[in-house]
């Protein structure tokens, strides 16, 4: 990559005149190598990412994104530009690619034609231009670090074996139980209700009678119409007092009554896997995508590095928004 600072970025820094007033081409963020981001630029990737942060923080925790964001978005942008242009000296071509990533979205989104996602694509006001050039852009990027980063990752065997044995908390699958449970709510009832409910609840199943049917009869919503089917829960995701007596049962026992914020409960428990260690050979594959994902983070942050350290960057506004 060139250092130089070409004569062509150089005039897009100087204003020109126009109907006798001076105006200026575009607002300049940052120079690399031979490219320009654009105030405007930074503002769609700004945008973009505000858009995407929206949809999965808020309060306080959208705050710190989006501070965050703010500022790592100009360094991201960067190394983005950096990957581009290097796929560009690579003449790396992903046309191909890029007619069937189009194919697979027709397709996957069951439209007819190109021309019926133009069509969809406008009543989004998404340019169906942009939209490709951005498909193309992401597998240009994708394949230099392809060939760039992935390709240079090994995995050892006995890097993967001395994982298993020093991170053994990854791969100890909690104890699991599954339960059934008779539900009377406080909201529906009142006390002396309640109490005769269970009343009648417990009879009916010194009577041997089945849970399920009992469940199905007395229970109030949602248990009954589910005959008393709870679920399997993990421990740790039931409620504490709920856990504590399940801690108490063997398999095919029934709880005392157990109150709760919402009301009382009665617990059967239909069975318990305990807490386990998988084998190595279950934990491989997981062992694997940890090392891997480990060593690709290392290696992509060493090229970029190495790509910024070769190339003329100059941030002329290091705030773009102020």
């Amino acid at each position: 990559m060139r250092k130089l600072f070409s004569l062509t970025i150089a005039f897009l820094l100087i204003a020109f005149f126009y109907s006798g007033q001076t105006q200026v081409v575009e607002e300049i963020v940052a120079i690399v190598n031979d490219d320009i981001i654009t105030l405007s630029q930074y503002r769609q990737h700004y945008e973009s990412m505000v858009q995407m942060l929206r949809a999965q923080f808020q309060g306080a925790d959208y705050a710190e994104q989006h501070e965050q964001m703010k500022k790592q978005l100009l360094d991201m942008i960067i190394n983005e530009m950096l990957l581009l242009q290097t796929a560009r000296e690579k003449q790396i071509n992903v046309s191909e690619q890029v007619k069937l990533y189009v194919e697979n979205i027709i397709k996957e989104n069951h439209l007819a034609s190109e021309a019926e996602l133009r069509q969809e694509l406008a009543r989004q006001r998404i340019d169906f231009n942009d939209f490709v050039r951005q498909i193309e852009e992401n597998l240009l990027k994708q394949a230099v670090i392809a060939t760039e980063v992935d390709r240079a990752i090994v995995l050892e065997e006995s890097e993967i074996i001395k994982y298993y044995q020093e991170h053994p908390q990854e791969f100890t699958e909690p104890e699991e139980v599954s339960i059934k449970a008779i539900f009377l709510s406080a909201d529906r009832h009142v006390a002396e209700e309640i109490e005769a409910k269970q009343k009648e609840i417990n009879e009916r199943l010194r009577a041997a009678e089945k849970f399920e049917e009992v469940a199905a009869l007395l229970s109030d919503p949602p248990l009954n119409e589910l005959k008393g089917e709870l679920g399997a829960f993990k421990r740790g995701e039931l409620e504490a007092t709920l856990q504590a007596a399940v801690d108490k049962l063997k398999a095919g026992e029934v709880s005392p009554w157990v109150q709760t914020k919402n009301g009382w409960y009665l617990l059967r428990l239909e069975s318990r896997q305990e807490s386990r260690l998988k084998s190595f050979e279950e934990a491989r594959r997981e062992i694997e995508e940890n090392l891997y994902q480990e060593k690709r983070g290392k290696k992509l942050e060493e090229f970029i590095k190495n790509l910024r350290d070769r190339s003329f960057i100059k941030i002329l506004k290091p705030n773009p928004l102020g």
